[in-house]
C-alpha cells in the first residue's frame, strides 16, 4: 500500500515522503479500514515539526489520527458484519507508528465509529480531533445550558464546531472572536449571537457590553498563551475557562485577577479523554450527524501526494477550516 511518512522531524517539504508499505492485517480485536480520507490537524503538524519532542518514538511515522473509510477486514473476535461498514477513526496515530496518511490502517475495533450513510468521508476525517474537542469543551463540568459562552477562534476547525455545539446544547448566548470578516461570516452562520474581530475591536469591552457587565460563564480557548489575560478578564466570577490549545508551552497567569474571581481553569487534550466522556461524546455526535444538525467547514481537499502542502496550510493558519487528504 502507499503511505506518507517521515523518519525525522523538520519542515514538511524536507521530511514528508511517499512510500510503499506492506498492507497491514488485523489481529485479534482489530479491524482494517480502507481509507478514503485523512484529516490534518495542528497536533500532527507540531509532532512532525518536532515542536513537542525532536526525538521520534518510532523509526518511521505514518502521521494523522483522523480518517474515514470502509472496513474491509476484521480480526478474531470482531463480528464479520462489520466488513463493509463506513467508519471514522480516532487516535489512529496517538502513541502508534501508523496513522491514517495511508491507503489502509489497522486499529482496535472500538477506535472505528460508524459513519452515517449520508455523511461524506471528508466530514468523517474531521471528527476525531476537531469535533470531539469542541464537544468535550462544551459538555464538560455540567455543560453550557442556560449559560453565556465565548469561543475564541470561532471560525477555526474546533471553534466552528464549538459555536454550533454550544447553541445545540442550550447556551443562551454564544460569542465568538475571529480575525477577519470572512471568518466572522462563518461564525455567524454557525450560530454566534455576537462576532468580535479581535484585530479591530476591544474584546473585553465588547463582551462586557454584551453581557451587561457580568462577563461570560465559560470561555473555550484555542490559545491560552495569547488570550490568558483577556480570558480571565471577560469570564464572570466562578466562571470556567476551558483550554484545549496554546501557542507556547509555558504561560504566565495573572494570579490576582484570577483568584479574586474564583476562576476555574480546565485543561484537556482530546487524545486523553476518559472512556466515559468519549463514549458519551461519540453518542451525541452520532445523533447530530444522523440528524444533519452540524455544519462542516472543509477548507481544502488535497491528494495524499500533496501532504506537505496540506501540512503547510495548517501550519501557516491560512486554511479557514479543516484540511483533508484524499487517500484512495
Amino acid at each position: 500500500m502507499q503511505a506518507a511518512y517521515y523518519d525525522r522531524t523538520g519542515a514538511a517539504r524536507e521530511v514528508l515522503r511517499l512510500g510503499e508499505f506492506p498492507t497491514p492485517e488485523p489481529g485479534a480485536g482489530e479491524v482494517r479500514v480502507k481509507l478514503a480520507t485523512s484529516g490534518v490537524n495542528p497536533s500532527d503538524v507540531k509532532t512532525r515539526a518536532g515542536l513537542r519532542n525532536p526525538t521520534l518514538p518510532f523509526a518511521k511515522i505514518v502521521p494523522h489520527s483522523d480518517g474515514a473509510g470502509v472496513i474491509d477486514a476484521v480480526g478474531a473476535g470482531v463480528p464479520a458484519a462489520r466488513i463493509g461498514e463506513r467508519v471514522w477513526t480516532w487516535n489512529a496515530a496517538w502513541k502508534r507508528a501508523f496513522g491514517t496518511a495511508a491507503q489502509y490502517v489497522v486499529l482496535p475495533s472500538h477506535q472505528t465509529v460508524r459513519l452515517p450513510d449520508d455523511v461524506g468521508f471528508d466530514v468523517g476525517a474531521c471528527l476525531g480531533i476537531p469535533a470531539l474537542t469542541a464537544l468535550h469543551a462544551v459538555r464538560m463540568d455540567g455543560g453550557v445550558a442556560g449559560k453565556s459562552v465565548l469561543v475564541t477562534g470561532g471560525a477555526g476547525a474546533v471553534g466552528h464546531y464549538a459555536v454550533q455545539m454550544a447553541r445545540l446544547l442550550g447556551a443562551r448566548q454564544v460569542i465568538a472572536t475571529v480575525s477577519s470578516s470572512q471568518k466572522g461570516a462563518l461564525a455567524e452562520r454557525a450560530g454566534a449571537d455576537l462576532v468580535i474581530d479581535y484585530r479591530g475591536d476591544d474584546v473585553g469591552t465588547r463582551v462586557r457590553e454584551a453581557t451587561d457587565g457580568e462577563g461570560v460563564d465559560r470561555v473555550i480557548d484555542v490559545d491560552f498563551a495569547t488570550n490568558v489575560a483577556e480570558s480571565i478578564g471577560v469570564v464572570k466570577p466562578e466562571g470556567d475557562i476551558v483550554v484545549y490549545g496554546s501557542s507556547k508551552p509555558e504561560i504566565a497567569v495573572p494570579f490576582l485577577p484570577a483568584i479574586v474571581k474564583n476562576v476555574r481553569v480546565r485543561f484537556f487534550i482530546v487524545y486523553n479523554l476518559a472512556p466515559v466522556d468519549r463514549v458519551a461524546a461519540i453518542a451525541q455526535l452520532t445523533r447530530w450527524l444522523e440528524q444533519g444538525s452540524l455544519q462542516h467547514n472543509i477548507a481544502a481537499r488535497l491528494p495524499l501526494a500533496a501532504i506537505a502542502e496540506a501540512h503547510e496550510l495548517v501550519e501557516s493558519g491560512r486554511a479557514v477550516g479543516n484540511v483533508v487528504l484524499e487517500t484512495d
